[in-house]
């Protein structure tokens, strides 16, 4: 897990443009054999869910870093005298 998480830190946006690529391509496979809309449509719903999870990606990442941060002050704060 740490060998990802180190990858992931490494290469920020590859993982994002990986992510929302798979987004699209699941959304697009999902749209198509459940329903019956123009090819147009379809693709606006995939970019859509797409957005949708790279926001919430983002997000996560952005909380993660900032108690991470938060953290590695409150332990500098800490230390003996």
């Amino acid at each position: 897990m740490e060998a990802l998480q180190s990858w992931v830190s490494e290469h920020k946006l590859t993982s994002i443009g990986t992510l929302w690529a798979s987004a699209i391509g699941a959304s697009l496979a999902y749209s198509r054999a459940k329903t019956p809309l123009k090819p147009s449509l379809r693709l606006i719903h995939a970019r859509m869910h797409a957005q949708a999870l790279t926001l919430a990606v983002l997000s996560g990442a952005a909380a993660y870093h900032y108690y991470e941060k938060r953290a590695g002050e409150q332990g500098d704060n800490a230390s003996p005298n």
